[in-house]
């Protein structure tokens, strides 16, 4: 059940590396119908809509507006809907490649009695300053390179293409906490603190000041105290490492940052010079679970991007001919399970919720049989119209919820050829131990083109059973409904207008909440054909119903990620109910 390895030949084909619980005749067969199952897609789309007007740049909103309240919005909610995004695609006659690449531009919805307002302003970024001094694209973002200074001569521009692009501080993913303040965070090593008052920042931050990492996930998980988990890349002498990091809950000095991080645990790729893309990571109440997934980095490719002319995106693809591999990590104790858990390639961005129950470790995550998609969202590619863009999103495959099912007592006198997951309640395997996994959903979902984006009830049931998970649906190249999933019966509710793209939805508790949908769900709504037709919208979380909505008299461009910043009353009064600090 650990990591032996052998050759195995089948049909005059060698393949290498097989691990050896494998080799025995059904299990290999098994693996290879896996490998070979035929990408799960959802049903083909045609006549889309045109959405480039929410890939397009916009002006911020520094200063807050009044909102047109429509429907009632409960006075219990107290504080601000922060998001986070790209909003700027270009600086003078350059533009953006990727969807990715815009300049980060921060929302913030305050609601209060009631009534909510708006106002938004672009992350001052170094890299927004460097590009808007310029009026040109002076540092180089994931699927972008830099414009070439036209004062330098031939002869030093030729040298610069054999420079590393330095990391970019566009903060345009999401926003994070760490010992009680808010981050808005991307997948390199910096990391901007802001106020999420005034939407400024406090300053820079470089996560390699503190610990040997060169980039962390926008995606931490937070254990009951307030400690901060998340996942980094280092680059070595020996090659790539994946690492485990913790950073303490508390501040001892007032303007401290990252002191105190250290890494729990570092987890060698299968290989050290191509490692996994990983965009989020899994945890439960003692364990990190690291997907390391067949979306491969060409380290050589990446650090070779100028002198090919080429993004850092060109370094990342998708190899199918590689398994999954789960690797569990006790977090307490910063050491790696000697089994390794092996499923058929998928790509994940973002993991649902995982608990231990029973001696299993449950991993629910929205996954994809195709993990090429990462190249695909391109600007020009999300602005095409008719023919061309069915063809485009008909190219890909869709992201679904499964569940994968661990066994944690796994050793070298467990029998092959069982299944050992012994819990009755569900179909997935893992037969000593490759794993197949349990749809999450019924054939239902397929209408709504899969579910991604998904959020819990955090506070109460993260790393614990829970019934119900919130999410996007992907009719579109973006979401353009909203999911709710109820786990006894894969039962599924939908909020949805046609014409319309709601985000990532946030769930809220209600105070003195007993059930675990008791609240409200909160998602920023925009469209393309209505100019400033955009609306915060809340729904009743239990019931999927409309509440009510805000309309806000400004253009909103598609962001990604957000979260609720309660107030300090709202705070107190939630207190006592949350297993963590409200988000």
């Amino acid at each position: 059940a650990t990591a032996a390895r052998g050759h195995v030949r089948i049909n005059n084909t060698l393949y290498p590396n097989a691990p050896t619980f494998l080799q025995s005749g059904t299990f290999f067969v098994q693996r290879l119908l896996f490998l070979g199952t035929v990408c799960r897609r959802v049903p083909a789309a045609s006549g889309l809509q045109c959405i480039a007007p929410l890939v397009q740049s916009v002006e911020e909103t520094p200063e807050p507006i009044a909102t047109e309240v429509h429907g009632c919005i409960p006075s219990w909610i107290e504080g601000s809907f922060l998001r986070n995004g790209p909003g700027k695609f270009e600086f003078g006659s350059h533009n953006y490649d990727h969807w990715f690449d815009g300049m980060a531009l921060l929302h913030q919805f305050k609601i209060s009695s009631g009534q909510v307002s708006y106002k938004s302003r672009f992350l001052r970024s170094d890299s927004y300053r460097a590009n808007s001094e310029h009026n040109r694209i002076v540092v180089s973002e994931f699927g972008t390179l830099a414009v070439p200074d036209p004062c330098k001569t031939f002869f030093q521009r030729f040298l610069s293409c054999f420079e590393m692009p330095k990391p970019t501080d566009n903060a345009s993913v999401s926003f994070v906490k760490y010992k009680g303040d808010y981050y808005v965070s991307t997948e390199t090593n910096f990391m901007h603190r802001v106020d999420p008052d005034s939407l400024e920042s406090k300053g820079k931050v470089d996560w390699s000041k503190f610990i040997a990492v060169n980039g962390a996930t926008a995606h931490p998980h937070y254990d009951p105290d307030g400690s901060a988990y998340n996942m980094g890349n280092s680059y070595t002498k020996k090659g790539a490492f994946y690492n485990i990091i913790c950073v303490p809950p508390e501040r001892v000095e007032p303007e401290e940052t990252l002191e105190g991080a250290r890494i729990v645990c570092s987890i060698a790729p299968v290989n050290k010079s191509k490692p996994s893309y990983y965009h989020s990571f899994a945890m439960s109440e003692n364990f990190v679970v690291f997907v390391e997934q067949p979306i491969r980095m060409d380290l050589l490719r990446i650090l070779t991007c100028k002198l090919r002319g080429k993004g850092l995106s060109k370094g990342i693809y998708w190899d199918p001919q590689q398994e999954t591999i789960f690797h569990v990590v006790n977090k307490h104790m910063g050491t790696p399970s000697a089994v390794k858990y092996y499923s058929r390639p998928l790509s994940t961005f973002h993991q649902i919720n995982t608990f231990e129950e029973d001696g299993f470790l449950v991993v629910d995550l929205c996954c994809s049989d195709d993990g090429s998609a990462i190249n695909n969202f391109l600007i020009q590619n999300l602005r095409q119209s008719g023919e061309a863009l069915d063809e485009m999103y008909n190219s890909m495959t869709g992201s679904f919820p499964r569940r994968f099912v661990l066994p944690l007592n796994v050793d070298e006198n467990t029998p092959c050829g069982k299944n050992l997951n012994t819990r009755s309640d569900s179909p997935a395997t893992a037969i000593k131990v490759y794993c197949t996994h349990e749809d999450l959903h019924g054939e239902d979902l397929q209408e709504f083109g899969g579910l991604e984006f998904p959020q819990i009830n955090y506070a109460k049931h993260n790393t614990r059973p829970y019934r119900y998970f919130y999410g996007s649906g992907f009719r579109h190249l973006v979401g353009d409904s909203l999911l709710k999933m109820d786990l006894q019966g894969k039962r599924l509710k939908v909020w949805q207008q046609p014409g319309f793209y709601p985000s990532e939805p946030i769930f809220i508790p209600s105070p003195g909440a007993t059930e675990e949908d008791d609240g409200v769900i909160l998602s920023v709504v925009i469209t393309p054909t209505q100019e400033k037709g955009t609306f915060l919208l809340v729904l009743d979380a239990s019931t999927f119903k409309e509440l009510g909505r805000a309309e806000v008299p400004v253009n909103i461009p598609y962001g990604f990620h957000g979260a609720f910043n309660a107030s300090t009353v709202a705070c107190h009064i939630n207190h006592k109910q949350s297993r963590v600090a409200p988000l």
